[in-house]
């Protein structure tokens, strides 16, 4: 059976002893006052129906959606198949007091969902009594109200009756009066109506005899004016067949000229296509020769970047000439230590010739590729001549209707002006190149003057040594048994003794040695300046400015040089710093030997500074 249910849901929170909450519901049928249930779920019960029925949602949450629920109910109850169901459900008859489970339920057609399932206690007796006494309270406390609000009407109505009644009264006391006034109004205007339609009647004829005269005099000069028109007409269609005869006439001439000139047009069109098609070949020829000029801006460029390092690189080695000079002046000066450093020195030299030869081969090979790049350039020009010839003789021929091609000129000649400023940009990188080439040629004089100046010196410290051999023999075996001379000055190369005549490397003399002691006589240092003297007035050599240097330490000064000069390698020599003596600038000029001696392996070591150029 189906029963409209009352669901009362209160959230009931006690303090003493515990503060918690609890959740009261209560069934209740107006109808029925013996038809009462109740539940009350507190927190734990809660947790214990969650589980059990898998609820996604809290107890603080938990009365507002079981609220949606039967609202959701409330909607479906008046439909013939409802989607939301209350059921209440008892093992027992209900005179029982068995306890009952309300279930909402979802209804589709593959099965009934229950969502959700209450188990409600029957209230007993006392409940019953306390659930009617509180109903009872609460009909009295309604009757009160009711009677109340009666007695209120009651007398507003009252008041209202009198108040429309005496309206009434006063309503129709107007009506009258505006029924007489109605009565009076409406006889005065019929009365004047019949006038104003007896005077209206007599000038509707007035005017009706008048509109007739009018319209018979138009009518009269309307036939007039029409018989005028007629032979107007007439006379005009006369001449119309005149003319119509010649238009005729003229239209066969005119359909005879325009076969001519469609034929002319076709031809005019045929042509223009051919045109078209050539000024699309010559774009793509343009195209590619774009690209090719593209690419040879980018050699040029890579041409220049080349010559500018060759620059620096050539004014490295004008710096590194400087340099030389200075070593050679300090070789004058030290003549004995030149004897090592001679043979250092040629192995040096030999690598400034492989470099020089090197970069020789580069220039030889960058003169190549600009030679190529001129004859490009050339038969590029000729290309050129001739598209322009052709492009000017389309021009002669389309000048008129064509102005694409006109554009297409223009962009041609605008690329024979860039040609032409990139032929010059060619011919100064060619000047560029012969200025480096000279400059190359001037360094190499420069390098077979040093050669010469090398060679000499070479023959005056032979005829030296064999000169004082003899008398420095002494001296020189008593300083190879010691280790280091008397003056503080290191040991000499023991090939002195034997008189070998092996050239000298100037490298030797970067060696820092200690320097003598004051208080000590020897003949050593005499013998040492007086040899310099000798050399400093043979009349092949020119004497310049001597400047003086401060002693470098080990690897550290680096002379002016740059960096690349001193790289450090793992078999190399420190380099020793210059003694403070007077260099004299004839002899720092660069030198390399006319013909490199071959050293066998292992017996020259690299040094961590050399001289290129």
């Amino acid at each position: 059976r189906r029963l409209n249910v009352r669901v009362n849901i209160e959230l009931l929170s006690i303090s003493n002893p515990v503060h918690k909450k609890d959740l009261a519901v209560r069934l209740t049928d107006d109808t029925d006052p013996f038809f009462l249930y109740n539940l009350v779920i507190s927190e734990e019960d809660f947790q214990s129906l969650k589980s059990q029925q898998g609820l996604l949602v809290d107890f603080s949450a938990f009365p507002q959606k079981f609220i949606d629920l039967l609202q959701q109910c409330i909607q479906e109850q008046n439909k013939d198949i409802p989607r939301f169901l209350l059921q209440l459900v008892s093992s027992a008859s209900l005179l029982d007091h068995t306890p009952v489970s309300l279930n909402v339920v979802e209804t589709n057609p593959f099965k009934h969902l229950t969502h959700l399932s209450l188990k409600f206690l029957p209230g007993n007796d006392a409940e019953i009594k306390k659930f009617l006494a509180s109903c009872l309270k609460c009909l009295k406390e309604d009757k009160t109200m009711l009677e109340e609000k009666l007695r209120k009407t009651e007398e507003d109505l009252t008041r209202q009756l009198s108040y429309t009644q005496q309206n009434l009264s006063e309503k129709s006391r107007e009506l009258d009066k505006l029924k007489s006034e109605w009565t009076s109004y409406t006889t005065a205007l019929k009365n004047t109506h019949t006038q104003e339609l007896t005077n209206e009647k007599e000038r509707a004829l007035q005017a009706q005899a008048q509109y007739q005269q009018q319209h018979e005099q138009q009518k009269k000069e309307l036939e007039n004016l029409h018989q005028k028109s007629i032979q107007q007409l007439q006379n005009r269609l006369s001449e119309l067949e005149v003319i119509n005869k010649d238009l005729t006439e003229r239209r066969y001439k005119g359909d005879s000229t325009v076969r001519e000139l469609k034929a002319k047009l076709s031809g005019m069109e045929d042509e223009c296509q051919r045109a078209k098609q050539e000024v699309l070949s010559l774009r793509r020829e343009n195209s590619t020769l774009d690209a090719e000029c593209h690419e040879k801006e980018k050699l040029v460029n890579q041409l220049q970047t080349r010559v500018a390092v060759l620059e620096q690189e050539i004014k490295d080695k004008d710096q590194l000439v400087i340099r030389t000079k200075e070593v050679l002046d300090a070789t004058q000066e030290q003549k004995v230590i030149l004897e090592e450093s001679t043979e250092k020195k040629r192995s040096h030299i030999e690598k400034l010739e492989m470099t020089i030869k090197s970069l020789s081969a580069e220039l030889l090979k960058a003169n190549e590729i600009i030679k190529k790049l001129q004859g490009d350039l050339k038969t590029l020009m000729s290309k050129l001549k001739l598209k322009n010839t052709v492009t000017i003789q389309q021009e002669k021929l389309l000048a008129e209707k064509e102005e694409r091609l006109q554009k297409e000129q223009r962009e041609l000649q605008e690329m024979g002006q860039s040609l032409r400023t990139k032929e010059q940009e060619v011919c100064k990188l060619q000047e560029q190149l012969e200025t480096t080439l000279q400059k190359l040629e001037e360094s190499k004089q420069l390098l077979k003057t040093n050669e010469n100046v090398i060679t000499w010196l070479n023959k005056q410290l032979n005829e030296v040594q064999m000169a004082k051999k003899l008398e420095t023999s002494a001296s020189i075996q008593g300083a190879g048994r010691t280790g280091i001379s008397p003056h503080g000055m290191p040991d000499r190369p023991s090939f002195l003794s034997s008189a070998i005549n092996h050239p000298i490397s100037p490298l030797y003399a970067f060696q820092n040695f200690p320097e003598p002691a004051h208080n000590v006589n020897s003949q050593c240092p005499i013998q040492f300046n007086t040899q310099l003297s000798k050399m400093n007035r043979s009349p092949d050599v020119q004497a310049g400015t001597a400047t003086s240097h401060p002693a470098n330490k080990e690897n550290g000064d680096n002379l002016g040089l740059e960096s690349k000069y001193f790289k450090k390698k793992d078999d190399s020599i420190p380099l020793r710093g210059l003694s403070q003596n007077t260099l004299s600038a004839e002899y720092l000029k660069p030198c390399l030997p006319s013909k490199a001696q071959p050293s066998p392996k292992g017996a020259v070591a690299t040094t961590s500074a050399y001289f290129p150029g």
